[in-house]
């Protein structure tokens, strides 16, 4: 045990380090080739950081502060991906037990969720005022991994595990609240977690489009319009960083309270 515990702790340290040496050797390419190419358009990494700190400080060019930024823009998401969970979960359990629904609104679901959430923007703009536009656009990148994910899990749900929870005299509520979604959750929190990736997205797509003042996208647009690509990327960092974080909360939360199923982690 207390080598299997070693190994995994070797094993955990080795893959940190390896990341480690990867992004210093990415960084130090980027500074070798910013320095070769001395580019405006292509700028340092220490001039990026740079940047950063006194959009940070001091905010951008409307006075806006990149943590301003960096909230409003997880705001709207945790918003819409909230939203996508209470519906396209739900949903998803009902489809998954009864197939004529699905079967029924097959036809409707399959197009839809082949449709692009940023195509929707026109239609969003016109629709619903700003706020509401951006959950409506996160909602829809997140709802579809979410519940297809789930009438997959649910569909899967071993016919053993039924009989013998039949066997031993459990209802129907009981078998699907204690057999059949605890079976399915891998694939339901799988989807959540595509859901979450889609949706972060979506919410830097449209806020690039919209006409808010304030959120990441917007901050990448403005700065792009005036050729200041190092404050660009100082957006288009945060974005990748948040996203990161999230993702790590996420299967953070998932090593926490479903300690029954197996890790993996990708």
């Amino acid at each position: 045990m207390v080598e299997k515990s070693f190994r995994s702790s070797l094993r955990s340290n080795t893959t940190a380090l390896y990341n480690v040496i990867s992004v210093a050797l990415l960084f130090l390419l980027w500074e070798v080739l910013a320095k070769v190419l001395s580019s405006p358009f292509f700028p340092s990494l220490t001039d990026v950081l740079s940047r950063a700190a006194r959009i940070m400080v001091n905010g951008d060019i409307e006075g806006y502060s990149l943590l301003y930024h960096a909230f409003a823009s997880i705001l709207r998401f945790f918003s819409g991906f909230g939203l996508a969970c209470i519906t396209g979960f739900p949903i998803g359990v009902v489809m998954g037990l009864r197939r004529e629904i699905y079967n029924a609104l097959k036809s409707i679901i399959e197009p839809l969720r082949f449709i692009p959430p940023i195509a929707w923007l026109p239609l969003a703009f016109l629709l619903l005022p700003g706020y509401l536009r951006y959950v409506m656009i996160i909602w829809l990148g997140a709802f579809f991994p979410i519940l297809l994910s789930t009438i997959a899990g649910i569909k899967r749900t071993s016919p053993v595990y039924i009989d013998v929870a039949k066997v031993f005299g459990a209802d129907k509520k009981s078998i699907i609240f204690k057999v059949v979604i605890p079976s399915a959750l891998p694939e339901i929190l799988a989807g959540m977690r595509i859901g979450l990736g889609v949706g972060w997205m979506c919410i830097v797509a449209a806020e690039m489009m919209g006409g808010e003042p304030v959120g990441l996208g917007r901050l990448i647009i403005k700065y792009t319009e005036l050729l200041q690509i190092d404050a660009s990327l100082v957006g288009l960092f945060s974005i990748g960083i948040i996203g990161l974080l999230m993702n790590e909360a996420f299967l953070q939360m998932e090593k926490r309270f479903f300690k029954w199923r197996m890790e993996v982690k990708i």
